[in-house]
């Protein structure tokens, strides 16, 4: 059972929607968690009500919108279990989506969603993380070290470029919805990991991936992770997490890569 973990609301939609139907397609089962067991909507200014002229390069696209929209009538995802309740010995593989508004922060600051991770990771099942996601993976502690489980291990996450480029654009309208917190996500993971080098940030002009061209995308995968930066990278980081699920169901050791 992949578990996919998902704050109170305020996720991106396209970086749930588009590996929950990667994993589905290819025939993989998925559940939910939320900090209480409630049904968990996506950031609704990305799905609804938009950014005025803004709207057609910040909200979800048409075809994740709809990606979004069919994993809402999931029976799963319309039944999740708090993070309590989840039993660690049930998970086979676990993803985290990002989002920036106000609700991921019921996620990134759960100690339990913290420790749900850190298990699933030092355990090398397949996680993968994006965007804010990778924040969880920053702040899941590995109980054997004292230290971040990205501790030695490289990765991406949004970048302060995309981060800060995103908050000028509308922080006269929508002040600090697109800081989630004062110090960018990079900041944050970078000073997690072991050498500021292990932070990979991609092609500095990012192009958004498709179905059709994932080849667009950026991720970066080490033994048992993959990250992906924003929503423009999810269709490739979609192939990614489905193939490191395969892997790992086919015996596969996940090894970390080697350092440089």
């Amino acid at each position: 059972m992949i578990l996919f973990l998902l704050p109170s609301c305020d996720y991106d939609p396209t970086e749930a929607a588009v590996p929950w139907a990667a994993l589905r397609e290819a025939g993989f089962e998925v559940r939910f968690a939320t900090p209480d067991g409630r049904i968990a909507p996506a950031d609704t200014r990305l799905t609804d009500l938009g950014f005025s002229w803004l709207s057609p390069w910040l909200m979800t696209r048409s075809a994740e919108l709809a990606a979004y929209r069919r994993l809402a009538e999931d029976p799963w995802f319309q039944s999740p279990s708090p993070y309590a309740d989840v039993d660690p010995g049930g998970i086979t593989g676990l993803f985290v989506p990002g989002g920036h508004a106000p609700g991921m922060r019921t996620m990134l600051e759960d100690a339990t969603a913290q420790k749900l991770f850190a298990r699933a990771f030092t355990q090398g099942l397949p996680v993968g993380a994006v965007c804010h996601g990778v924040l969880l993976a920053a702040r899941a502690e590995d109980p054997a070290t004292g230290r971040s489980v990205l501790y030695g291990r490289r990765t991406t996450a949004l970048t302060s470029l995309l981060e800060l480029t995103g908050w000028n654009l509308t922080r006269f309208r929508l002040g600090r919805y697109y800081r989630t917190y004062l110090t960018t996500v990079q900041a944050e993971v970078t000073a997690a990991l072991a050498h500021p080098a292990d932070f990979l940030p991609g092609p500095r002009l990012p192009i958004r991936d498709t179905a059709r061209r994932p080849g667009r995308g950026f991720t970066v995968r080490d033994g048992n992770y993959v990250s992906a930066r924003w929503p423009g990278d999810c269709h490739r980081l979609a192939a990614d997490y489905v193939a490191l699920v395969r892997a790992h169901r086919e015996g596969e050791f996940l090894a970390p890569a080697p350092r440089g």
